[in-house]
């Protein structure tokens, strides 16, 4: 059937379709963008053996040059620590990341929670040796953050 001297049926339902996935994609793209915040806990790219371990966002800051700035926790992960009792530490309190890393690392918005208050005393380390122009952010993945640290503590 011919639907004026240009599209057929055929093409115009096929039109249709691409219309429809474009417009999926566009509001992808939106949602990726906009999808954090304050008292999410995530799934992650874990290491592994520490699949069950989860990322929870404490607070999110802007930032003129960075962009936005992310203060997460990391439960329930395995790092060798042999300054504790029992050699392990299953809680990191305190990583400033940046919304890349979120992206390469987070999974599934698993629940949400009140802010861990463990991460505020690792919060204001970092922002008084930030505001210095003495640290800055991860850009890397939550696993290689946490292999990062584990590598620190242990050498």
């Amino acid at each position: 059937m011919q639907l004026g001297p240009y599209i057929t049926l055929l093409e115009f339902s096929t039109m249709k379709k691409l219309a429809l996935i474009m417009s999926l994609l566009s509001m992808f793209s939106f949602a990726k963008a906009a999808e954090y915040s304050e008292g999410q806990v995530w799934s992650y790219k874990t290491r592994i053996g520490e699949e069950k371990s989860t990322v929870q966002i404490n607070k999110i800051e802007a930032n003129e040059r960075l962009g936005k700035i992310y203060h997460i926790s990391l439960n329930k992960v395995k790092v060798k620590n042999p300054h504790i009792a029992g050699g392990f530490s299953s809680e990191l309190p305190h990583f400033p990341v940046s919304e890349e890393t979120l992206k390469k690392s987070l999974l599934k918005l698993v629940g949400s929670a009140a802010p861990n208050p463990d991460y505020i005393e690792g919060y204001n380390t970092w922002k008084s040796a930030f505001d210095a122009g003495e640290a800055g952010i991860f850009t890397i993945s939550v696993a290689e953050i946490v292999g990062f640290i584990e590598d620190t503590i242990n050498n």
